[in-house]
């Protein structure tokens, strides 16, 4: 089968809707999100308050993966989604009605980890709606169209800051993210198919042991140490770049849309050729650009030398959605969602300690925070590339 005839067997009714609804809700989401420790800052925020709020986002992505997981599985995706929708809405209308820092974190906890709670649903929907040997290129594909929001939503967010201030800016942002939930609720209403539910007959919800194998425990035990990695500098990018470079938030808008755009240009290439052959060469390249990462952005200058970071960082998406389709593979027939989610649950739990902790060593300093953070990513690049297994490579044995 060619690339084009695998792009094209993954489309259908619900895949279709699952892009519409991603890039509505994205769009949204991205044109504040991205600014939220701006936002928080000009609300009379300190730096604390930046680093906890990015903890909790880590935390609440945790706790929030097992119950989407679990009412996806109970529910069906497009009942669950449509839930998780409402969810997010009551959050931004919170947000816009009180602007202060405090309802930030109010508003946060219902509409920041959408990703999160809504991710076992759409990744049991892609597991269903399509076929295994095309379960890499399903994945990829909501990866792509995620990416669009991502790329366009921050050089709008920069736009409306550019217009209005920061306060007003953002405000603005999170009245039009309102308005596309909306959007996207009616349109998962109407046009998304239900499914048929399958019941996990094999386990109770939290049966550890038969929903993780060995090579899906080493699996996660790698990615925890990546997202180490990635989450200690994570709200500190921004305000290294914008703060400490003199960066205009629009200039950092387009370093995410280049960010985005050399993900959008990888994503289905590596997808077909991880679908043909064998997995674990494209998330072990994955794990090593996220560990490049603060490396290269601590020693960057000027703005091309952050052109330069953000093309890296967008290379981090290199072996992503081949990740999230090798839990897919790796996980029990009956329990697809709920095996995504207890996964997301177990990693965010423990990666939410090194979100609370980066404020910490970002107070000692930049360097401290920026060099911790590629530490744990080499620790779980060289663990997977010793221990890390795939389907293909299982299947051999």
């Amino acid at each position: 089968m060619t690339q084009k005839e695998r792009i094209g067997a993954v489309f259908n009714k619900s895949m279709i809707s699952m892009i519409v609804m991603v890039v509505l809700i994205g769009l949204g989401e991205k044109m504040a999100e991205r600014f939220l420790p701006i936002y928080l800052l000009a609300l009379g925020g300190s730096i604390y308050a930046v680093g906890n709020l990015n903890a909790i986002d880590n935390l609440l992505s945790a706790l929030y993966s097992f119950p989407g997981g679990y009412l996806s599985d109970k529910l069906g995706y497009k009942k669950a989604l449509m839930v998780f929708n409402i969810i997010s809405l009551l959050g931004y209308a919170i947000v816009i009605l009180i602007p202060t820092w405090q309802a930030v974190f109010v508003g946060s906890i219902l509409f920041i980890s959408w990703t999160a709670i809504s991710l076992p649903a759409i990744m049991s929907m892609v597991s269903k709606a399509i076929s295994k040997d095309k379960r890499a290129m399903g994945v990829s594909i909501h990866s792509l169209v995620r990416r669009i929001p991502m790329a366009l939503g921050p050089v709008l967010g920069g736009f409306l800051i550019f217009l209005f201030g920061e306060q007003a800016g953002i405000r603005t942002a999170f009245i039009a993210a309102f308005a596309l939930g909306i959007a996207a609720l009616f349109f998962v209403y109407f046009y998304m198919e239900d499914e048929k539910k399958e019941e996990c007959k094999s386990a109770t919800p939290f049966s550890f042991k038969h929903f993780f194998s060995p090579s899906l425990r080493n699996l996660l035990i790698s990615d925890i140490l990546i997202r180490f990695a990635e989450q200690i500098p994570y709200a500190f990018v921004v305000i290294w770049v914008v703060k400490y470079h003199g960066i205009t938030p629009w200039q950092f808008g387009v370093l995410t849309s280049i960010e985005m755009i050399t993900a959008l240009l990888i994503y289905i290439p590596v997808a077909y050729f991880a679908d043909k052959y064998t997995k674990k060469p494209f998330v072990l390249a994955t794990f090593g650009f996220f560990t490049a990462f603060p490396l290269v952005l601590y020693y960057a200058n000027g703005f091309g030398g952050f052109v330069l970071a953000f093309i890296i960082r967008g290379l981090k998406e290199f072996g992503e959605p081949t990740r999230k389709s090798l839990i897919m593979d790796l996980a029990p027939e009956d329990a697809k969602a709920r095996t995504f989610g207890i996964y997301y649950l177990i990693r965010d739990i423990v990666v939410a300690a090194a979100a609370f902790s980066s404020a910490y060593l970002w107070d000692v300093s930049p360097q401290l925070n920026f060099m911790t953070a590629f530490g744990f990513g080499l620790a779980g690049m060289i663990l997977f590339a010793i221990f890390g297994k795939d389907l293909k490579g299982l299947e051999q044995k």
